[in-house]
This record gives structure tokens, sequence and C-alpha cells, in this order.
């Protein structure tokens, strides 16, 4: 397979991998449909950030070192368990959005977005085990540049493109609708991802 057939499937199954479920996508989704796409937006850069860490982990190989039982990813865990819950109580406690307020675009949307994705302890592992065999071989040192550069663009790029197909018209009147109902299904699956993190 040549190289641009490797990137173009590095490409497709990271955008699989992009919109599987998680905290990110939960989040990205509750706060897009409340607050808008801009707010959205503004989340989404903030995971990306994120991303581009754990992408540089585990480019760099310590992935690999990180997959061995460390003495901290108990802590990791306790740290990323004490964060989801937390947001868990926040969407839960959240009020309907007011429907005569502009979309909010808070800067706390980077930071919580940002968060999310950090405290992440298995996205570094996650990125490893799906780059390795792109990385595998006689591959020049531009590789692991690509990767990393089609890892965080592409999902900066989906993750945008979601929070505004969310503003779609009849997406938003679902959720003034049923607001109240939706949110506390976003805490309880924040609460179910804490007890998968613990599983092993």
């Amino acid at each position: 397979m040549n190289n641009l057939l490797e990137l173009l499937a590095f490409a497709g199954i990271m955008a699989v991998a992009q919109f599987s479920p998680g905290p990110d996508m939960i989040l990205l989704t509750r706060t897009s449909l409340r607050d808008g796409g801009r707010a959205g937006a503004i989340m989404a850069s903030g995971i990306a950030t994120g991303l581009a860490v754990h992408a540089t982990i585990a480019l760099s190989g310590a992935g690999y070192l990180l997959a061995t039982e460390s003495p901290w990813l108990p802590y990791a865990k306790a740290l990323a368990s004490g964060y989801l819950l937390y947001l868990a109580v926040l969407v839960y406690r959240s009020g309907p959005p007011d429907e005569d307020a502009p979309p909010a675009a808070d800067p706390r949307h980077y930071t919580r977005g940002l968060w999310c994705n950090l405290l992440n302890p298995k996205a570094a592992l996650v990125l490893s085990s799906i780059c390795a065999p792109f990385l595998a071989g006689h591959r020049g040192p531009e590789r692991p540049l690509a990767l990393g550069t089609i890892i965080v663009g592409q999902g900066l790029i989906l993750w945008v493109a979601w929070a505004y197909l969310l503003q779609h018209t009849a997406l938003r009147n679902g959720y003034q609708r049923y607001s109240l109902v939706i949110n506390r299904c976003f805490a309880i699956i924040l609460v179910l991802l804490v007890i998968l993190l613990w599983r092993r």
C-alpha cells in the first residue's frame, strides 16, 4: 500500500474513532444543543488541544510505556472520574436553555473541552494502538507528523462540523422541548462512563 493510501486509511479509522461514544462527544453534543454552534466550536477547539497532547504522547512511543501497569494509572483514573462526575452533576442540574438569549460563547467551554479530553487516561493508549501499524517498518520522520496532523486537524474539523450540524431546526426544537430529560440522560451516560473507566 502506498503512502497516500495508508494515510487515507488512517484518516478513515480516525474518523470512526473520533465519533465513537465517549465523554468528549457527549459534552460537545450537549453544549452545542444548549448553547449553540459557536459554543460547540469553542469546546471543539479545547478538545482538539487536549488531543494534540495525547497524539504527541502516542506518536512519541510514550503511550506504550503507559500501557504497562503504571503506579500513576489509578490516580489518573481517580482524577478523570472526579471530573466526569462533576460534569454529570453540572449537566443534570442545568435547566432548559433560554430561547431569547444569544448563543453563549463562554471561554469556559474551551476549558471544559480541554480538561474533558486531557483527563481521559485511555486516550493516549487508544491512539497508540491505532497509530502503531502505521508507524511500523521503515518510515521517514515525516510520518509521525502526518499522523498527528490528521488526528488533530480532522478531529477539529469534524467536531466543529458536528456542533453546527446540531443547530438544525428540528434538533434544536427537540432539545428545547425535552432538554431536562436529555440532560439527565447525558448525566447518566457520564456516570456510566466513570464505571466503565474502572472496569478492566
